[in-house]
């Protein structure tokens, strides 16, 4: 069915914004929940936030929430990450992942890794103060 390739990352300063895109293939689509992750050495993997494939409904966790969006775009298929207002503790590689669901379930409920089972090579965000 494809891969998950994400780009967009690179080094910026806090206070700047940040886009990151993934390639999503055929993963935007009803059967799939998409979502972005970001890991630092020694941290936990953690959901940054997530793009139901059929509803295009959204979700971050209050951790991100005035300064995450995420979008897709059918007609690109790419699933689009924008993060605003960049903190040094912002440092991390982001993944994109996809994880098997439906319409109705969407999102709900799937936010950690153990819930997606396709995953891009990551793209590294290094933000300096």
């Amino acid at each position: 069915q494809g891969q998950l390739v994400e780009s967009g990352g690179g080094s910026v300063q806090a206070g700047k914004s940040l886009r990151l895109s993934c390639a999503a293939s055929t993963y935007l689509s009803e059967n799939f929940c998409l979502a972005w992750f970001r890991q630092s050495p020694g941290e936990d993997r953690e959901v940054v936030a997530t793009l139901s494939g059929g509803r295009l409904s959204t979700w971050w966790p209050d951790s991100v929430a005035d300064r995450v969006t995420i979008f897709g775009d059918r007609a690109k298929k790419t699933v689009d990450l924008h993060i605003s207002n960049l903190k040094p503790e912002d440092t991390a590689t982001y993944y994109c992942a996809a994880g098997t669901s439906d319409w109705w379930t969407g999102c709900q409920g799937l936010t950690t890794p153990e819930n997606f089972h396709i995953w891009g090579q990551g793209t590294q965000v290094t933000v300096s103060s």
